[in-house]
Order: structure tokens, then sequence, then C-alpha cells
């Protein structure tokens, strides 16, 4: 049986189907509706027909969304696609397409692509079982963790959400902290997402540039991208070690633009061995080797069988 990934995004919704061994077999990506919630129904209903019909046979759908749905209610929540909100999004589809459907958070869905064979593979660690970190560094920063090949949800379905923790080992420069939209103040998310990066380069340089460009200018011997990018990386590596803290997972990958910049895999672990409390860290940073098609890889494995 084909295991078939939604990866249902605020511009577009892309659909694959994966076989038995994670080949890829087909392909296909439509807009995503803005006018109602009954538009983006019809818009996956209708991408899963076009998979369903390019591989011959029907197959598992599992869905990846930015946002979750509740335990409680099973309504979706905190979503980034605001027409998701107080829908039972899963039953819906269920209902139009006589099948299961399998809904997670787009960052376990990344996690649990990167650890079933990708970066974070058994194989690619030489380790049985992983326990693994996934950590999405882009318009915000999203997490997941995957254990035993099983997503870690949690029973109110947060777990993983690193994000909107406080940024940990502040320096007085640092401290309290920007209002993050949550509502609270200082959390990672609103000092290493990518947009926090170009946000905190433009104030102290007054040049509005994106977190590629900082990067490049760093390494290109610029003074101030360099202690803009110093920054960013002593704020990875104490947010990271507060996840090794907890978790000691065997390996953290990393996705989403922000994990593009190459010294963040030498310099953030020679660093976080300063906030890790043990003598030695076997943890393992990692960049995703599926890259931007983790998530709807892993709305995919969703179906382990």
């Amino acid at each position: 049986m084909i295991r078939i990934g939604i990866d249902l995004g605020g511009t577009k919704i892309e659909g694959l189907a994966l076989d038995a061994e994670g080949k890829e077999l087909c392909r296909k990506r439509v807009a995503t509706p803005r006018g109602s919630y009954t538009e983006i129904i019809d818009a996956v209903v209708s991408l899963i027909a076009l998979v369903d019909d390019a591989c011959g046979e029907k197959g598992s759908i599992g869905i990846g969304i930015p946002g979750i749905a509740s335990p409680a209610t099973g309504l979706v929540k905190n979503a980034n696609t605001t027409l998701l909100i107080g829908h039972p999004l899963d039953k819906d589809l269920e209902l139009r397409l006589g099948r299961p459907v399998k809904l997670a958070n787009d960052a376990n869905c990344f996690a649990l692509s990167e650890a079933t064979d990708g970066a974070a593979s058994p194989s690619a660690l030489s380790v049985r079982e992983p326990t693994v970190f996934g950590v999405i560094l882009g318009t915000g920063t999203g997490g997941g963790v995957v254990t035993r090949g099983e997503v870690l949800v949690g029973p109110d379905a947060i777990a993983g959400e690193w994000g909107h923790n406080q940024l940990p080992w502040m320096t007085p420069d640092e401290y309290p902290g920007l209002e993050c939209w949550c509502g609270l103040r200082g959390c990672i998310e609103t000092f290493l997402s990518g947009p926090a990066l170009a946000k905190h380069h433009f104030e102290r340089t007054g040049k509005g540039i994106d977190s590629a460009q900082i990067a490049e200018l760093s390494q290109l011997g610029d003074t101030a991208a360099r202690a803009t990018m110093d920054a960013y990386v002593s704020r990875l590596a104490r947010a990271l070690a507060s996840i090794i803290n907890v978790l000691n997972p065997d390996a953290i990958v990393l996705g989403g633009g922000v994990s593009n910049i190459a010294r963040l895999y030498d310099d953030v672990p020679r660093l976080w061995a300063d906030y890790v409390f043990s003598d030695v860290v076997t943890t393992r940073l990692v960049r995703a080797k599926h890259g931007d098609s983790s998530g709807v890889r892993g709305a995919a494995w969703l179906w382990t069988a």
C-alpha cells in the first residue's frame, strides 16, 4: 500500500506518494485557497484524487498543518492558516474521502521524516531506535520529538514546542526580550526565527537584509554581520542545550531557511557544551537530508503500516 502525504501550508498544498521503502512515486501541488474552509477541504480532496490517479491506487493519508488538533475538542488551533481554526479537519476529510486521515503538526512531520529515512535515521546515526529533536528555523521556530520511530505528541499535543519557552541564560542586553505573538516576552522564537535574525541585524546596523545575506556577508568578513551571526549562534547553542538537558536526544536535526547557514553545525555544538549538564555531549547536530520536502514526506510516514 502506498502512503500519501499532504503538506497544507499558507500559500500551497503539496501532496506526494511514497512506496514502502520511501521512494517517491509522484508529487502534486495546488495553491491554498484563501476564501473559506470549505474551499480548502475541496482543494485537499482534489489533490488527493490527483495523487491517487497518478499512482493507480488509493493510499493511506497523512496531513501536516501549521497548527495542531486539540485533544480536548478535536478542533484545529494555533494554525497560521487561520481558516482551519475551530474545525475538525481530519473528520471532515474522512467524510469526504471515505478513508482514515492522520493529522499532525508540520514540525512533527519534519522530525518524523528525518528520523525515518533522513539525516537522523537509524542508519544515518548507527543507532537502532534514535530519539530525535527536529527544529524548523524559518518564519517561526517549530519543533518535534520522535522516539522509537513515533512522534511524541503529549496529552495536550504541545510536545516539542520549544519556541515558546524563554531563551535560557539571557545576557543583560537580551533581557527581558521582545514581546511574542503568544503574549509572553523573550520567547526563543523572537530570537531564533529567520525574521528575528534579520531584525536583530537591522537594529544593530540599520541594514534591512535577510538571514542568508547576513550569513554570506559574515563569511566574507563583514564585521557587523559577523557580530550578528556570533550572537545568533550563541543563542541557538543555549536554546538547544536546554533541550539536551531535558531530552538528551541522539540527534538534533535542523530545517528551514536558517538551517542552510553552514557555520551552525560546527559552532553551535562547540558552544552548547558550556550549558549541557554533562561531562560529554554525544548529541549530534545535523542538517535535514530532505530539505523542504521533509514536511510532506513526514506526513506520509504518519502511517507506519
